[in-house]
């Protein structure tokens, strides 16, 4: 039976694996443990309020063994849609399979998306690989500064990239160029995100801003959140999440600057949220740690979130649903610098938790759905198995 005002927390740690899917090897991603080598190569992990939890009884993680009684259940998922992207994992954990992974580019567009980029845009392109955003803004920003022309790029991922610095080409403009390319994206070019990246400064100090946004393909189906909003339960999106969706499935959305701001927005709705949903992305994870391989930033922002655990715990209600998870993993350990194709945890647990279980290995991201489905009495009718009622 679910409480009067149910209210659940839906946490993903973007980025955060733990250990290569079983199906690793199809994406060039054997041996990716985001957590596992994480802590070895630092030589251990001391996050006591998450080995609290039972992130330790997860996967081996060096310096945080297994504790007796978890206050959290512990489990791993492995993802069953085509891919190692933010879109598809999200839309799986929502309930929505893809079986064909959406197009990437390793060599870089074909002529017509570059056509398509400068027809949209009325300018010219420079770059046009795959690299990393703040590799490819040192090397190009100076030429995008003084020629005017865009910097286009992609990653591993399915992703179109436009970078300009925000004083050679408006903010507003820039989004208005992803938005129409978004539009105009059509098979077999129809990507999983275009992604606008402003950036400021000057040469060699050329510094991204937090005025990123995203363009995602709207879901072709229903999802959980869907659901939860025809039974007028508010679904609010915290950081990126409601841009993976195209904003479909959210009744609101609050976007972030990073990490430490979506942290203390989880903790304002904890604090004040009445009923509902709150679906947050914590990013930097992925954005500013995983894809720039930077080891100790990753594990400074596992003590940050670390130390918000307990005061989360304190304003709790008794029948509060908490559910902590990843996408996809980005292990800052390996020499790629892109998404891997890992197993993801699952913490989860009911006010202020108890005596964990273990939840073990979830074939699928979607039991999620199914388990937030029954939380909120709303009939879910899509793929997974609820484990709401081994949460104590």
């Amino acid at each position: 039976m679910s409480p009067d005002k149910p209210r659940a927390f839906l946490i993903i740690l973007d980025g955060v694996g733990t250990g290569n899917a079983p199906d690793a090897s199809l994406y060039g991603d054997e041996g990716s443990d985001t957590l596992g080598n994480l802590s070895r190569e630092l030589g251990g992990l001391d996050l006591p309020n998450l080995q609290k939890l039972g992130l330790g009884n997860i996967i081996d993680i060096e310096g945080m063994p297994p504790v007796t009684t978890p206050i959290a259940c512990y489990g791993r998922m492995e993802e069953q849609s085509a891919g190692k992207d933010s879109v598809t994992g999200h839309w799986e954990i929502a309930g929505l399979t893809t079986s064909e992974p959406f197009p990437v580019y390793p060599e870089g567009f074909p002529a017509e998306v570059v056509s398509l980029v400068e027809e949209v845009s009325g300018i010219e392109i420079i770059g046009n690989e795959v690299a990393s955003g703040t590799e490819i803004m040192a090397r190009l920003g100076q030429q995008h500064v003084e020629s005017g022309r865009l910097i286009l790029y992609t990653s591993a991922d399915s992703v179109l990239q436009l970078l300009a610095h925000e004083e050679i080409v408006p903010i507003e403009e820039l989004y208005r160029i992803c938005e129409e390319i978004r539009r105009q994206l059509e098979p077999p070019h129809r990507m999983g995100r275009v992604i606008a990246r402003p950036f400021i400064g000057k040469d060699g100090a050329f510094d991204r801003t937090p005025n990123r946004r995203d363009y995602s393909i709207k879901p072709p189906q229903d999802t959980i959140l869907d659901q939860l909003i025809a039974k007028k339960y508010p679904v609010i999106s915290i950081g990126k999440v409601d841009t993976l969706f195209d904003g479909k499935g959210f009744s609101s959305a609050e976007h972030t600057k990073n990490n430490a701001d979506g942290i203390n927005r989880i903790s304002s709705k904890i604090r004040d949220f009445d009923t509902g949903l709150i679906f947050a992305n914590l990013i930097d994870f992925d954005m500013l740690w995983g894809h720039r391989n930077d080891s100790e930033g990753f594990y400074k922002g596992l003590i940050e979130l670390d130390k918000a655990l307990p005061y989360w715990l304190e304003l709790l209600r008794p029948d509060d649903l908490v559910i902590m998870t990843a996408d996809h993993g980005n292990d800052p350990t390996t020499p790629s610098t892109d998404h891997s194709r890992e197993q993801v945890p699952l913490l989860t647990w009911k006010g202020k938790g108890g005596n964990g279980l273990n939840l073990g290995k979830r074939k699928g991201f979607y039991d999620i759905a199914a388990t937030l489905g029954e939380f909120f009495d709303v009939d879910w009718n899509g793929e997974g198995v609820s484990f709401l009622q081994q949460l104590n």
